[in-house]
């Protein structure tokens, strides 16, 4: 997309959004919930709404310097906010505001493209269209702001996909009289590669994955290909249900139609939510899965401990709303709820092992993803492994982890 249609695109979308609702304001909550919520913000004086993911952004392929920009941007923004102990919540699409300090660094890589070519033209794309799903961040249902932040990401990453000389194809699987949109990616064509079906949680998008695919999988000619979680970007129709891994499985058992992958050589890697998804997925169709990693998945301690749950930030407990598409919401009721998604509740990590062997790591002091969850889930995997990331060196143990996830696939589907 060229400079002054990528303009005309952010200035068309945002244009009417200058007053747009908040996003902290958008989860409305029962009055004794919202008491409790006021109480909690207090008493954690916690500076921002958002959980900054700088780590997992800058991996993702935001320079770092560039983030603390926007970053300061935001916190130092004179214009009102919705809370004012929370930086990110200036109100409006201006200057300040979250989704506006992001659209406009992804603009900035949108228009560094176009003095490019081939490789270093795709990857500003790409970098465009993580900073605007950054943007959107964390993506809550009726946020007008973040829908149109996801438009200008779909947009960027198509556009980076016809740049750059890896094949990129948008893939579209039928399911309940819907389809449920993948993007495969692929070294070349010239016979069918391992694939990994990669997801994230339920307040990112798949096209955040590029840098997974270029530095990690294209290198060892393993194809990627990922999808959304139900209730997010591309999978927004369907609601989040306790059978987390249900449009996975939909397209694991439709892999053998896709000529460019191996459908007998298939690995899984999970991120967040989508980790519990994977682990789900790698019991009810082991003989379809040769292993499986997971990062920083809620398992079963938060979910099945609603006063655990209680005390996840507010945004986090917005994004589990907004994904069961919960209008009025009781944190007490909202807490118990969520024991359904619990993998131990479920009775999947109880009696039986899965054949899928499966890594499951986390980083030291995780509250959503705590060892003792990965334990479980490598006590019932047949050569499964549960790893701590070390908080000393996070920078360090991120790559590591990354490093060992992937050697762990490789392994598993070259072999």
């Amino acid at each position: 997309m060229s400079e002054p249609q990528s303009k005309n695109l952010s200035e068309t979308l945002f244009v009417k959004h200058k007053q747009a609702k908040e996003t902290s304001e958008l989860t409305q909550y029962l009055p004794t919930s919202q008491e409790e919520l006021e109480e909690k913000k207090k008493l954690e004086g916690y500076r921002w709404y958002r959980n900054l993911r700088r780590l997992q952004w800058v991996w993702q392929g935001v320079d770092p310097i560039e983030q603390e920009a926007v970053l300061a941007s935001v916190a130092s923004s004179p214009s009102s906010r919705t809370h004012d102990e929370w930086l990110d919540t200036v109100m409006g699409y201006r200057k300040g505001n979250w989704c506006y300090e992001w659209t406009r660094l992804g603009m900035e890589h949108q228009k560094r493209s176009n003095t490019l070519e081939g490789e270093q033209a795709a990857d500003q794309l790409f970098n465009a269209s993580l900073c605007y799903s950054i943007a959107g961040y964390p993506h809550l249902k009726s946020d007008n702001l973040a829908i149109q932040a996801q438009v200008l990401a779909n947009s960027a990453y198509t556009e980076g996909a016809k740049k750059t000389g890896y094949v990129v194809k948008q893939i579209e699987f039928p399911y309940q009289n819907r389809k449920i949109t993948g993007f495969l990616h692929l070294s070349n064509t010239d016979e069918p590669q391992p694939v990994v079906i990669v997801s994230a949680g339920l307040d990112s998008l798949q096209t955040d994955m590029w840098a997974l695919f270029r530095d990690h999988f294209a290198k060892r000619n393993i194809a990627m290909l990922t999808i959304d979680m139900p209730s997010v970007g591309h999978s927004s129709h369907w609601t989040l249900s306790e059978d987390s891994s249900e449009l996975h499985q939909a397209v694991l058992n439709q892999l053998d139609t896709v000529p460019w992958v191996d459908h007998n050589r298939v690995g899984l890697v999970g991120f967040r939510f989508g980790g519990n998804a994977m682990v789900r997925l790698s019991f009810f169709e082991q003989e379809k899965i040769k292993a499986c990693v997971t990062l920083g998945a809620p398992i079963h301690d938060v979910l099945s401990s609603p006063a655990k749950l209680k005390k996840m930030p507010k945004m986090y407990l917005d994004v589990l709303a907004s994904r069961l598409g919960k209008n009025a919401v009781d944190i007490h009721s909202l807490a118990t709820q969520m024991r359904a998604w619990s993998l131990k509740s479920q009775g999947i990590l109880s009696n039986r092992k899965t054949k899928v062997p499966i890594l499951a790591m986390s980083l030291e002091g995780d509250p959503v993803s705590p060892h003792s969850d990965n334990q479980l889930v490598a006590l019932f995997s047949t050569n499964g492994k549960a790893k701590k990331i070390s908080a000393k060196t996070i920078t360090q143990g991120y790559e590591q982890s990354l490093d060992l996830a992937i050697n762990w696939l490789e392994d598993e589907l070259i072999r």
